[in-house]
């Protein structure tokens, strides 16, 4: 294989007309520009240089390598060009997973700040709502609920983003709604809307937490999203218990009341690849979920309180 440090030696003292310029050209010593040319000469067994004189002109062969130097060099400069692009995050692929209420709440933030700072990276964006037990098919960051002692294994580390609590969501009129809070056990005879079809840990989260209440949750009809169990509510069909987060935007006709003792909480983390962690992108999009998380933020980018009518 050529060494590609000696044929830019060597085009410079073809492009120089001697070893002396391509010295003074390269800030190298004569000898040490004359010691490359020997060994790439060496290297491909050919003569690429006869004396004309006290000067050097490159033989038939030496004008043919001269060539192909060319397209070489210019081809590692695109390289070089790519992979400094992709070290400072202004070029190449950036894949995020989320779920469904981080995604109408967190992620419109993150992608405009992306969008923004690197305009030539192409993220690919994935609705998960759970951790893909293969490591090949995780993203470079996932927003994820797990649980607090969660370990992503070889290759992946974690960012704690916010520890979102339970409400129960209630029609207006409801016995309960004009309470600040209310005890988990309070809400055992009530009509439940469940909300999680996907039976992740978040429903399992409030079914441990209702269990440790001294009873099982009774839905009575199931909703398979969020704003579709809001619905419900606002409709009268029911009450519902969700996260926090889920309850940025809720329907005219409902309000919330905090949920105590004990009170569900769901962890939500940031997972990422090690191998692409420290990539600017990368970066960017954790620093900006850490912010929109400690900021409690709604989908429409300002604060929300959840308790009580909207």
């Amino acid at each position: 294989m050529l060494d590609t440090h000696r044929l830019r030696v060597f085009r410079s003292v073809v492009a120089s007309g001697s070893v002396a310029g391509a010295a003074v050209n390269l800030g190298y010593t004569p000898s040490a520009v004359s010691q490359h040319v020997t060994a790439l000469s060496r290297e491909t067994d050919l003569t690429l240089f006869e004396r004309v004189g006290r000067g050097l002109r490159p033989t038939s062969a030496g004008l043919a390598l001269a060539d192909q130097a060319d397209a070489i060099l210019a081809r590692l400069g695109e390289a070089e060009t790519v992979v400094a692009d992709l070290r400072a995050g202004r070029t190449g692929r950036v894949s995020i997973g989320y779920f469904a209420s981080v995604g109408a709440a967190w992620l419109p933030r993150v992608v405009r700040r992306l969008t923004a700072e690197f305009p030539g990276v192409r993220l690919d964006l994935s609705l998960l709502e759970w951790l893909p037990d293969d490591p090949v098919a995780r993203p470079d960051l996932q927003v994820a609920v797990e649980r607090p002692a969660f370990v992503p294994g070889p290759g992946f580390s974690t960012r704690h983003l916010l520890d979102d609590p339970y409400l129960a969501v209630l029609p207006a009129g409801h016995r309960l709604a004009g309470r600040t809070e209310v005890e988990l056990a309070e809400l055992a005879g009530e009509h439940w809307v469940d909300n999680d079809f996907a039976r992740g840990w978040c429903r399992r989260n409030l079914v441990e937490a209702c269990t440790a209440a001294g009873f099982s949750p009774p839905f009575h009809v199931e909703a398979h999203d969020y704003p579709t169990a809001l619905a419900f509510v606002a409709a009268g069909v029911g009450m519902t218990v969700l996260p926090e987060l889920g309850a940025a935007r809720l329907p005219e006709g409902v309000c919330t009341v905090r949920v105590v003792r004990p009170t569900p909480v769901r962890t939500i983390m940031a997972v990422l690849r090690d191998g692409a962690a420290r990539t600017p992108p990368v970066r960017a999009a954790l620093a900006e979920l850490q912010a929109v998380a400690g900021a409690g933020l709604s989908p429409a980018g300002a604060p929300f309180s959840p308790v009580g009518a909207p």
